[in-house]
């Protein structure tokens, strides 16, 4: 007898819990267990990385990870205002730089101000200025993005209503639409914070002194100390530390503005 649609699913679903118990049992039979705790949970490697781990690594992270974000955040609503003006020119420039950092590689950016700008104007920067300067750039023209699509979504209600008791249109801007604006798109900042979080990686690449590593330069660092992978897995965790709470932040977010969304059109409705 032909089997029915949710017996199909049924039987398809067993086979692939079959599948998944099969491989377990047979990591769990011939891997080298010895050689795995050797590799990932070497106690011995993990102490030597405490307490710099957090108190450095972890820290830095954070703080470069923050100046990016702040000066993307404020570099991303002058792009998204350029980018709605009615000013042609100052659409053009707002949409030839979204355009140019969005396609091209954090890494090109963070290898631009840490080696050819010095070699092509003699200006350096210290490690603060250059992770700010890089992620800002790269973060603003996503900010930018996500910016201009929530103060499109604000309703054109709120903007008229603000003009008919007087407000001048910057007035308005200021006021009304940016503050609503922003309780729109706060979840996808939240999103765009945890992506610089895991830019700030880049860093390393620009020849830092102990005090200035950060996660990845620092587990980079514990792992050709040691020879184990577990520096390594201690920063993926620190990472987690900051990445995870931020997920669970934005989903928050997004259902309270769905909410506040619903209410809104029952309200109206």
């Amino acid at each position: 007898m032909a089997m029915s649609r949710r017996q199909r699913a049924q039987t398809f679903r067993g086979v692939q819990y079959a599948i998944l118990v099969l491989v377990v049992v047979l990591l769990a039979v011939f891997a080298d267990w010895g050689q795995i705790r050797h590799a990932f949970f070497n106690v011995d490697a993990a102490s030597t990385q405490f307490p710099e781990v957090f108190s450095t690594a972890l820290v830095n992270t954070i703080i470069y990870t923050v100046l990016g974000f702040a000066l993307g955040l404020a570099l991303g609503l002058v792009l998204a205002l350029m980018k709605l003006s009615s000013v042609a020119p100052y659409r053009w420039l707002a949409t030839i730089y979204i355009e140019f950092f969005r396609g091209i590689p954090a890494l090109l950016v963070f290898i631009a101000l840490g080696y050819g700008v010095p070699l092509a104007f003699n200006l350096r920067f210290d490690i603060y200025s250059t992770a700010a300067i890089a992620l800002g750039l790269v973060g603003s023209a996503y900010i930018a993005e996500t910016l201009r699509a929530g103060i499109q979504a604000v309703p054109p209600g709120q903007i008229e209503a603000a003009r008919s008791l007087g407000m001048s249109q910057t007035r308005t801007m200021l006021t009304v639409v940016i503050p609503q604006a922003f309780r729109i798109i706060l979840p996808p900042l939240t999103n765009e914070l945890i992506l610089l979080t895991k830019d700030s990686s880049l860093i390393y690449l620009l020849g830092l002194v102990r005090d200035e590593y950060e996660l990845a330069k620092f587990g980079r660092e514990g792992l050709n100390a040691t020879g184990s992978l577990t520096p390594i897995l201690l920063a993926g965790l620190c990472y987690l530390i900051i990445t995870v709470p931020l997920g669970y932040l934005s989903r928050y977010l997004e259902r309270r503005t769905g909410r506040k969304q619903d209410e809104g059109l029952k309200v109206t409705a």
